[in-house]
């Protein structure tokens, strides 16, 4: 029988607040609260099991994220996806990953790692599963850095990209197909394995500034589900004619 783990060795519990902040953040990124969408406090706290208090408060840490924008006498609404915002978060990811990349030394166990994250993520795209892919793409990233011995920066990375994980969450939706995405994966770990650092350095800044053409795309379909810097008053619009 396991013996269980001291009270001071246990993983510490999340506040009401951050399980509420964790969650809302999560709905919001995965677009399950689209961009524009009306929130309102009483809603969110019966539908979550809480009162109003962590509904308010996560809500306020989510604007200084800029995920939530308040309007005076209208209401809170899911903010709008900041093309600004996406091209610095664009921007801080290529920089750091790149860099990593060009000091992986990647061994036949490493490689043997990341095919098998690619296997899985063929699996989850011949099951229509957007969601474990797009989890299984951050594994592939992150793992790519602890490859490097950089995988602390991961942390970093993570921090600034809310806004484009909304973008590549929209991109998922109508414009690059999974397929491309993860032969553009394989490409990166062929050029490793073939110990051409170079190759494998041009394949990742490939693959990562393509979120820019989907953007395009999307926005030229949907440019209401964007901003550009301004701030102007949001209308619900579902993303379901996206699909």
């Amino acid at each position: 029988m396991a013996t269980k783990k001291p009270a001071s060795e246990q993983a510490p519990r999340l506040s009401v607040r951050d399980q509420t902040l964790d969650t809302l953040r999560r709905r919001i990124i995965s677009l399950e609260l689209p961009p524009g969408e009306p929130l309102s406090e009483n809603e969110l706290a019966q539908e979550l099991g809480v009162s109003r208090t962590p509904v308010r408060e996560s809500l306020i840490l989510l604007r200084e994220e800029g995920l939530v924008q308040v309007f005076p006498q209208i209401g809170s609404f899911v903010s709008l996806v900041d093309l600004g915002r996406v091209a610095e978060a664009q921007f801080v990811r290529e920089a750091i990953e790149c860099a990593s990349l060009r000091d992986a030394a990647v061994d036949s166990e490493g490689i043997a790692g990341l095919r098998e994250i690619l296997k899985d993520q063929w699996d989850a795209e011949a099951a229509g599963d957007v969601d474990e892919f797009f989890r299984l793409d951050e594994d592939f990233h992150r793992e790519l850095l602890r490859l490097a011995g950089h995988e602390t920066a991961w942390t970093a990375v993570n921090s600034a990209k809310a806004h484009l994980d909304r973008a590549r969450r929209l991109s998922l939706i109508d414009t690059r197909p999974v397929s491309t995405l993860i032969e553009q994966h394989t490409a990166i770990v062929d050029a490793l394995e073939a110990n051409n650092p170079a190759g494998a350095d041009d394949s990742l800044r490939i693959h990562l500034r393509g979120v820019f053409d989907d953007v395009k795309r999307i926005q030229a379909a949907t440019p209401e589900l964007f901003s550009d810097g301004t701030v102007p008053r949001p209308i619900r619009r579902s993303i379901a004619r996206l699909a």
